[in-house]
């Protein structure tokens, strides 16, 4: 699970902030909101990504979505593409731990 939902996290740090200079340049936004708003979200993403051998960084990792489709009212396609990361991260996330539950439920399939 823990790999599953930092490559998405990484992607879409990436992404993230790739989205800054896009706020500024053909939406208009200032360019301090803009740099808080797509540097800083994409830096909370990418830190969370190294930090998901905690619980807790889930949790942070389900903020970050819904940050990323909150861009949208700055960047409105950012609400289709934030919505598309978060369907990769709710799978990755619900998906890696149905994995690691079967996992646990059968440790002598997966010794092999």
């Amino acid at each position: 699970m823990r790999g599953m939902c930092a490559g998405v996290l990484f992607l879409e740090a990436i992404v993230l902030g790739l989205a800054t200079p896009v706020m500024i340049q053909v939406e208009d936004v200032s360019p301090a909101l803009a740099l808080v708003a797509g540097l800083g979200l994409a830096f909370v993403a990418l830190v969370t990504s190294g930090l998901l051998r905690h619980s807790w960084a889930y949790t942070v990792g389900w903020l970050v979505q819904v940050g990323a489709v909150a861009l949208g009212f700055l960047l409105p396609i950012a609400f289709f593409v934030g919505g598309m990361f978060a369907v990769l991260w709710a799978a990755a996330y619900f998906l890696g731990r149905k994995i690691e539950a079967d996992r646990a439920a059968n440790p002598e399939f997966y010794a092999r």
